[in-house]
């Protein structure tokens, strides 16, 4: 019997170092790395990540995308933030982040220059979307997953 504990300990252990080995905004299905406020009741979101205790964590990475995709139209939409320069500096403040490389980084991805103003539909959200998820994580999640929450968001909001 107690070989059969240690077995699972180890497991265990072996289990947990695997998943930390992921990025944070994958390790919670966040892949924007939207901060925990319990006042946000997101859909789909299960509570706080279980080591930090900043972010938020969801219960699949369509939920996260869709969190994330919504918070960038209320940029647009209420806050008239309509260039990725704009969106930026409002979703990753330079007290904690390189905020010109992020900009560099995201419009490169989207093909835009950093002060073009862009319209807000599907393609655009989804592009700027990808791209802020990229330079969160350095790498992309399933294709599946970010055109379903954004979809999902877009609906949500009323604009398809």
């Amino acid at each position: 019997m107690k070989n059969y504990l240690i077995g699972g300990a180890v497991l265990a252990a072996a289990y947990w170092g695997y998943i930390m080995s992921f990025p944070r905004g994958i390790r919670n299905n966040n892949p924007g790395n939207i901060e925990f406020n319990a006042a946000n009741d997101w859909e789909g979101q299960i509570g706080v990540e279980l080591v930090g205790g900043r972010f938020a964590a969801f219960e699949s990475m369509k939920s996260g995308v869709r969190a994330l995709s919504i918070l960038l139209i209320n940029y647009y939409e209420r806050y008239g933030l309509n260039t990725v320069t704009a969106i930026i500096n409002r979703w990753a403040p330079s007290v904690e982040n390189d905020t010109g490389s992020y900009i560099a980084s995201v419009s490169n991805a989207m093909g835009v220059s950093p002060f073009e103003v862009f319209e807000l539909n599907e393609k655009n959200l989804t592009n700027l979307t990808a791209a802020i998820i990229k330079h969160e994580n350095g790498r992309m999640i399933a294709d599946y997953d970010l055109t379903r929450g954004v979809e999902w968001a877009l609906k949500d909001k009323g604009l398809v």
